[in-house]
């Protein structure tokens, strides 16, 4: 699932898939924005069969891949 996610956000910003880390924080080093999380919704509500709430759009569940993946398995559990 990281290396997916990881590989998705490399791939959508042109980013050297190596200076994504668990821990980057992609929104606070400009790897992505506002427009960039519209796209890594809908890749993850389609590749991982999640369904996001507009509750859930905060840094908190986003900020990270390792924060997505968190988010990821919160929502399969629910």
């Amino acid at each position: 699932m990281r290396e997916e996610i990881r590989k998705f956000i490399a791939e959508t910003t042109f980013s050297d898939p190596s200076i994504i880390k668990d821990e980057t924080l992609i929104f606070d080093e400009g790897i992505f924005d506002s427009m960039g999380l519209l796209g890594l919704i809908s890749f993850l509500e389609s590749e991982f069969n999640v369904e996001t709430q507009d509750t859930d759009l905060q840094e908190e569940n986003f900020g990270s891949v390792e924060r997505i993946v968190a988010f990821i398995e919160k929502k399969k559990v629910a």
